[in-house]
């Protein structure tokens, strides 16, 4: 299962390993047990901490269990758990077997003080890059409290669950037999919605902070290189991100960021946040900012107000919030979205193996989805609304060589429809012919663009009619010492090192206005 490299790797990695304790798998006569069966006893065979038993009788085979001795852990895979999944596996094994986790004590105080009975089941794909947070997030939750437990379960080895669950969309978690939730989740996020005092306290918190020099509202490309560029000035900075790292968490793969010849979006996220505290920058994750109020008089300090209730004081602002998958918005997506209606092609790409799906989008995104889903899926219908593919042309050719993929340019995509609460399908217009025209399918992709996340700022900043933030050549908007970077804005061409110049730019701006006001 394991070649020479990552055998020499996680041998070093297990030599970290404490304290004993025992894995426990439940097999069945399948290839995939036998497979999991060869993972678990090379895993064993590199620790003498670690003991082996193949005689479990969990219903979900092949499953393994890890349990450390003297402690009622509920930890188990239903899964093989390489790709994506591989550092998940090292962890948990590197946590049940003592190694301290990179977390906060005080986060790890709270999860230890979690009260209640927690049975969750998280459903993932070895292709999502979605997934490793919310697995490895429940995984160590599970270790360090013994009235959570956790199973992962592979979606694309347990089929006949996802069906029956109707499960279209990785990663989906289950807590106690009820939708617990979706989507990409850190474990600050999943103990928050726990612990519901938590909100409460944060806010106070946040509410007595000693006021900023720089304030950075979002935590992407553009918002960590302002914080670096900022916190270098000597000057006190802060970032109030709802998720640190912004989008670049959802892209596969990146291969055109200066020096760096390839690299996957979460890596990069965590390199990112790993720069920022580098220089000691206040760090506020899980915060989603709701209102700006500009300074009653010049020279005053600006406030940010948080949607649980915080207030935030600085002396300038950087507008640094990104910007999200565009909707198509017509009847029925919502209704069904993550219903068969998804956005991700690599995280819920597995669920639809075998079946019919759309990809909506020309672009290099929707011919990039299109290519990959084809090598999964029955077959692939791309839809684009103008008159020709827009993506660069060596993927054009590469999709159109593609057997189970067909083309419709001039498609207007007019409704998703559904029954018994999952698609089946969508209906379009012929913009060449006027026609009306459907499409039977199980699954649809939607890769038409971004929109900025700017609603909050409506009648506080100058907003284009795309709803960018309006800014100078030194990245100032309408608002005295607010400035605004990345795909928030009116530049052009959003990219991962745009965003970035454009973050240093702002804290260069901002530092600029300090000193002259």
């Amino acid at each position: 299962m394991l070649d020479d490299t990552l055998k020499t790797q996680l041998k070093a990695y297990l030599e970290r390993v404490t304290l004993p304790f025992e894995i426990e798998a439940s097999l069945s006569d399948s290839e995939s047990s036998r497979e999991l069966q060869q993972l678990l006893q090379d895993i064993a065979a590199m620790s003498d901490k670690i003991t082996l038993k193949l005689d479990g009788q969990d219903a979900r085979r092949p499953s393994f269990s890890l349990m450390r001795t003297g402690t009622e852990q509920s930890l188990r895979f239903a899964a093989i758990p390489l790709g994506h999944e591989f550092t998940s596996l090292v962890l948990a094994l590197l946590w049940t077997g003592g190694h301290p986790p990179k977390v906060e004590p005080e986060l790890i105080e709270q999860i230890k003080s979690l009260d209640g009975d927690y049975a969750f089941e998280v459903y993932m794909s070895l292709s999502c890059h979605n997934c490793p947070d919310v697995v490895q997030a429940l995984s160590l939750m599970s270790v360090l409290n013994p009235k959570v437990k956790t199973v992962v379960i592979d979606g694309a080895l347990f089929q006949d669950e996802v069906n029956a669950r109707e499960i279209m969309a990785v990663p989906s978690v289950y807590l106690n037999g009820q939708v617990f939730g979706s989507g990409r989740m850190s474990v600050e996020e999943i103990v928050a919605k726990l612990d519901t005092g938590a909100a409460a306290r944060d806010a106070a918190k946040l509410s007595a902070k000693e006021a900023f020099d720089v304030l950075i509202v979002g935590g992407g490309p553009a918002g960590a290189a302002a914080a670096v560029y900022a916190a270098r000035k000597g000057i006190r900075t802060g970032v109030a991100a709802e998720r640190f790292g912004g989008q670049v968490n959802d892209t596969l793969a990146i291969e055109n960021y200066i020096s760096v010849l390839e690299t996957d979006g979460p890596k990069f996220a965590m390199a990112l946040e790993s720069h920022v505290k580098h220089y000691g920058v206040d760090i506020m994750n899980l915060q989603r900012a709701d209102k700006l109020i500009p300074a009653s008089e010049p020279g005053g300090l600006i406030e940010v107000q948080l949607a649980n209730g915080g207030v935030l004081k600085s002396k300038t602002v950087i507008l640094s919030t990104g910007a999200r998958w565009r909707n198509v918005n017509v009847p029925g997506e919502q209704e069904y979205k993550n219903k068969g209606v998804a956005y991700c092609p690599h995280c819920d790409g597995p669920l639809f193996k075998g079946k019919r799906v759309a990809v909506i989008g020309g672009g290099n995104s929707g011919v990039e989805a299109a290519i990959d889903l084809a090598g999964i899926v029955a077959h692939v219908t791309l839809l684009e609304f103008g008159d020709q593919l827009r993506a660069d042309a060596v993927l054009v050719k590469k999709l159109e060589s593609l057997p189970n993929v067909t083309i419709h340019t001039n498609a207007q995509t007019t409704e998703f429809t559904g029954e018994g609460g999952k698609l089946n399908g969508l209906n379009y217009t012929d913009r060449a012919t006027g026609k009306a025209k459907r499409l039977e399918l199980e699954g649809v992709f939607v890769q038409i663009g971004l929109v900025p996340n700017t609603e909050w700022l409506k009648g506080t900043v100058e907003l284009s009619k795309f709803g960018e933030i309006i800014v100078n050549a030194k990245g100032e908007t309408s608002v005295p010492g607010v400035f605004a970077a990345g795909d928030a804005t009116t530049v052009p061409y959003k990219q991962i090192v745009i965003a970035a110049g454009d973050g240093a730019k702002a804290a260069l701006s901002a530092f600029d206005h300090l000193i002259r006001h």
